[in-house]
Order: C-alpha cells, then sequence, then structure tokens
C-alpha cells in the first residue's frame, strides 16, 4: 500500500500531525521533498527518496515494492492537495488507484482564494507547471476568474507582460509562501507590475480577477467555468451593427462549428465588422482578438462584447499589415477572416501561415474563390469549402408566409492536419 499525504499549504506536516508521525514511524519508504523530510521524524530503518523528478521516485517505489519481504508501507509526503494538479495522478496511472490512500491536504487554489473571502467553485484552474504557458494566458483573458499553478519561466512576471496590454481592468493576486506565518505573502498587483517584478522561488499560486465582470453566481450548481452558451448563432438583432454588415447567423452558424472556439484557444477575428463572431468564440471559453480597420468598427466590437459580458482585444487596423503588430509568440489556434476586398488573399494567406489549427474564410464573390483555396493550400491547410444559400421565413399581408433569400456566402476553411488529432490544449 502507497499512503499518500496531502500537507497542505506550506506546513511540514499536516494539521492532523499525530496521526502522520504514527504512520511515518511504521513507514519503510518515505518520499517527498527535502523540506518535508527534513522536518518529518522517520525511522533510522526507513529508506528515504527525495522527491524532484518524479520518474526516479516512481522507480524507487516499484522496486521497493517488488523487494520480498518488504511489508512496511510506502509513504509520500507531497504538498497540497495531492490530488489536485499533484502526486496522486501519476502514482494511480503506474500502480493504480487500488493501491493508494491518499489523505488530502488544503490546496494553494483554496487556501488563496480564502485569503481574499471569495469562493472557488466558479474559478478556473489552470496550470502552467512544466507546461506552456500560453493556455493560462487564454483562460485568464476569457474567463473573469482564473488560478494559475505557476513554475519556472512561467510565473507572475511572465504572466503579468502577456496579460498586460488586455482589460486595464484585470488585477492579479500573488500568493508567496502560503502557509507560512513569518513569509506568507498576499498581493494584488496589475498585470505591469507583475511583469517589472522579480517574484523569487516562493510563488504558491497566482489568481487572475477581472472585477468588472461578475466574479460567479450567488449559489453553484457545477463547479468550475460556464458549460458554455445555451444558444449560439445569434441573431443580427444580438449585436449592434451598421447597415446589416454582419455575418448572418446560418452562416455564422457553420463558422463556429468549423472553428471550434474552446477553452483555452486563442481566436483571431479579422475584419471583425460588428464582432458578432468574435463575440460568439469568446462565449465559448475562448481568448479572442478581433482586427478592424474602422475606428467606428472598433467601437462597435466593444460594445457588443461588453453587453454579452465577455472579454476582447480589439486592434484598430487594416489586415494584412495590422496582423505584424500581434504578438509573433501568440500564434491564434483558429482565425475567421470576414469581408472582402482585393486584400483578402493576402489577408488569408497571412493568417493561414501562423494559424495552428484552422482558418475560416466568409467571402460573396465567386472571383476570389480560387485565389482564397490557393492561399490556404498554399500554407499546408487542408481546404473545403461550401456555398450556403437559405431562405428565411418572411410575412406577408393576410397572414400569411413566404421565403425571403438571402445572399449566397461562400464558406471555406482551412485544416492544419497535425493539429486535427490533438485534444483541448493542456
Amino acid at each position: 500500500m502507497i499512503t499518500v499525504v496531502g500537507t497542505g499549504t506550506g506546513a511540514p506536516l499536516p494539521a492532523q500531525a499525530a496521526e502522520t508521525e504514527a504512520l511515518l514511524a511504521g513507514a519503510g519508504l518515505v518520499v517527498g521533498g527535502r523540506r518535508h523530510l527534513a522536518a518529518a521524524r522517520l525511522p533510522d530503518a526507513a529508506e528515504r527518496v527525495v522527491l524532484g523528478p518524479l520518474a526516479p521516485a516512481l522507480d524507487a517505489i516499484e522496486r521497493y515494492l517488488e523487494q520480498p519481504g518488504k511489508e512496511r508501507p510506502v509513504v509520500v509526503l507531497a504538498s497540497g492537495d495531492p490530488g489536485f494538479f499533484g502526486v496522486a495522478r501519476v502514482l494511480a496511472e503506474r500502480f493504480g488507484p487500488g493501491r493508494l490512500a491518499v489523505r488530502p491536504g488544503v490546496s494553494s487554489v483554496a487556501a488563496a482564494f480564502a485569503r481574499l473571502g471569495l469562493t472557488w467553485d466558479d474559478a478556473v484552474v489552470v496550470s502552467a507547471h512544466g507546461r506552456a504557458l500560453r493556455t493560462a494566458v487564454n483562460v485568464c483573458r476569457a474567463y473573469p476568474k482564473a488560478a494559475v499553478l505557476t513554475g519556472p519561466g512561467a510565473g507572475p512576471a511572465e504572466l503579468g507582460a502577456a496579460l498586460a496590454d488586455g482589460s486595464p481592468r484585470r488585477v492579479l493576486v500573488v500568493a508567496s509562501a502560503l502557509g507560512d506565518p513569518g513569509r506568507e505573502r498576499v498581493e494584488r498587483v496589475t498585470p505591469a507590475e507583475a511583469a517589472a517584478r522579480d517574484w523569487g522561488t516562493a510563488v504558491s499560486v497566482v489568481l487572475c480577477l477581472d472585477e468588472s465582470r461578475r466574479l460567479g453566481p450567488a449559489a453553484r450548481t457545477v463547479a468550475g467555468p460556464p458549460a458554455g452558451p445555451a444558444r449560439w448563432a445569434l441573431p443580427e438583432s444580438g449585436f449592434e451593427h451598421r447597415d446589416s454588415m454582419i455575418t448572418k447567423f446560418e452562416v455564422r452558424a457553420l463558422a463556429l462549428a468549423r472553428l471550434g472556439p474552446r477553452l483555452g484557444d486563442h481566436v483571431w477575428d479579422v475584419g471583425s465588422g460588428s464582432g458578432s463572431v468574435a463575440v460568439e468564440c469568446a462565449r465559448f471559453g475562448a481568448a479572442v482578438t478581433a482586427v478592424e480597420k474602422s475606428a467606428d468598427g472598433a467601437d462597435r466590437v466593444r460594445a457588443n462584447a461588453a453587453a454579452h459580458g465577455v472579454d476582447v482585444r480589439v486592434v484598430h487596423g487594416t489586415a494584412p499589415a495590422a496582423l505584424d503588430r500581434l504578438p509573433a509568440d501568440d500564434d491564434p489556434d483558429a482565425v475567421f477572416v470576414g469581408g472582402g476586398g482585393g486584400d483578402l488573399p493576402a489577408i488569408v494567406a497571412a493568417c493561414a501561415r501562423r494559424a495552428r489549427r484552422t482558418v475560416v474564410v466568409a467571402l460573396a464573390a465567386l472571383d476570389r474563390v480560387p485565389a482564397v483555396r490557393a492561399a490556404l493550400s498554399g500554407a499546408g491547410l487542408d481546404c473545403d469549402g461550401v456555398l450556403l444559400q437559405s431562405s428565411r421565413l418572411a410575412p406577408l399581408p393576410g397572414e400569411v408566409t413566404r421565403l425571403a433569400a438571402a445572399n449566397p456566402v461562400f464558406l471555406l476553411w482551412g485544416d492544419r492536419p497535425a493539429a486535427l488529432s490533438e485534444g483541448v490544449p493542456q
């Protein structure tokens, strides 16, 4: 049997120290961080393994369990709650959950929200420890309440730098050395302030809050972020727009299906117009950047995002030149290109070079279809498309109904083959 003890935040042993000490007294192998092993009273005969890289520690546990006559239990000491982004997962994968006895501790996430007096059943928790920071950044942009488990190269400074040009209302709460009465700090800073500091190695967790948006309903039934919008492809009346210059809901429905916006994604809406596609992608949980050439159009996108309670970063500029202003290390997962004009093939080509997964293009002009297809294919994307023709019910005098035909629209898309088999960003 392997007993996994969560030591909570900062403390070398959990609150039920007497019970844990009795468990350790009978242990044959104890695995833990240096400070845990130094603080625990261990029997002289117990083998010790410092928990650093996981593979050597797992191998040591397996060798111990395979030795005949080794009946004394294995004890693993782990910070926080070992079942929450912790060592219990890899132990269960290696040895099976039936061989584990897990004693949970208080996670750094729970402790940090407690220090602020906030509930966290509506928070999104994302780990950047040993993982790319981009998913954490996109989650922080998309949701008003997020917790980021940090790591080397993915700490408060790096997170702040990535978020500094976003919402001015966003605040980072950096919790360091949680559970250590002499060293614990919980500091509220702007992303720019976080980016300018050296935070050292004591950071426990970073909370990202957009307090201008509601930080969750009064009561919850399901924990975590919202499951997604109950409806999408919203009617055009749900958006402010100019002279019907908006992606119609029939087109938007298929475009959303091909874009596949999801938690942790970054989506571009190029030639955003009213921002209807940008807003709908944000409602699905993606971080969204909208590029719009007209000043009044950019204001309209911001107004529509605010009306729907989502955060959309708006870049005022004309593509493809405006795309060069977007960070080179923050390529989008998916791109929607709307509008038209003679520069459309060049815009599509620029987007296709940077898209990690998919580019979707809506256009009305038949003459531009070959050039757009060539731009998608030229970037190594598998290209496909449809011509959408729809007719809506329209009332006539005398309580009768006719069909009113909408203008036909070509919807083309290009998928990067290697990206289609990938799962949700981890």
